[in-house]
């Protein structure tokens, strides 16, 4: 029997990078896109031309009702249970303590906690035992960093999540874990990284290894996480920001 792997926002950045490995580690994966149909058409034909099984759907979390939804379209495909559930979708919100919103609290959290967490409750049934369940967390949870001060504490919230699943999920043999990545080179950090060598140098900077991160090297240790290598590692949040911070 075949493995199969959900990726949330897997149609761009780190997200289409982990879809791209583990497609290539022969698992069937059905990645999300909130918006941009194009690219995740993309994604999946750059998947399947090199062999690999791929689906898209279109899913917009953050709303009452999101991971129903998603676990009735992933149930469409008629694929069976999944493997992995690789949690990559999320939002941004950089703005410091002084000027966030109300509104724009709640939407970074039901984006970046909420979905998580109701996709794993919705998905328990589906979700294989000795699976895998691996949330994209962020440097930010660990470091003190104001100016996106309510993002970084989504993303603590999702390592304490992952603890506490690890915990729950365990008896069935799923791991959990969090990967946590710094700077990386996605569309996401394009239009004030690129084209930008005095900001390329001063985030290559921040990193002990000395350069920018790039979405294959956290979907290497999501691959790896996901692979039968990685099953006695549980409740652990890896480090996927090249040594920044240290």
């Amino acid at each position: 029997m075949g493995k199969n792997a959900l990726v949330t926002g897997g149609s761009r950045g780190i997200g289409r990078a982990v879809a791209e490995r583990l497609a290539a580690d022969g698992v069937t994966v059905v990645l999300t896109y909130a918006s941009d149909e194009a690219a995740a058409r993309e994604t999946v034909e750059g998947i399947t031309a090199r062999g690999g099984r791929a689906h898209a759907v279109r899913a917009e979390l953050g709303r009452h009702g999101d991971a129903a939804a998603l676990w009735a379209a992933y149930d469409a495909l008629g694929l069976g249970g999944v493997d992995v559930l690789v949690n990559n979708a999320g939002i941004g919100l950089p703005v410091p303590l002084g000027q966030v919103t109300e509104e724009d609290f709640d939407r970074v959290f039901a984006v970046n906690v909420r979905a998580p967490f109701f996709l794993v409750q919705e998905g328990l049934e589906r979700l294989r035992d000795g699976g895998r369940v691996i949330n994209v967390s962020s440097g930010a949870a660990r470091l003190a960093m104001p100016e996106i001060i309510a993002y970084g504490s989504t993303k603590g919230a999702l390592d304490n999540l992952t603890l506490n699943l690890a915990k729950a999920l365990g008896p069935r043999g799923i791991t959990v874990n969090s990967v946590a990545p710094g700077i990386v080179d996605t569309d996401v950090n394009a239009g004030w990284l690129r084209g930008n060598p005095e900001a390329e140098a001063h985030a290559a900077s921040l990193a002990a290894l000395g350069r920018v991160g790039q979405p294959e090297d956290i979907a290497d240790i999501v691959g790896f996480l996901a692979s039968d290598a990685g099953r006695w590692v549980t409740g652990r949040v890896v480090d996927a920001t090249g040594g920044a911070g240290l």
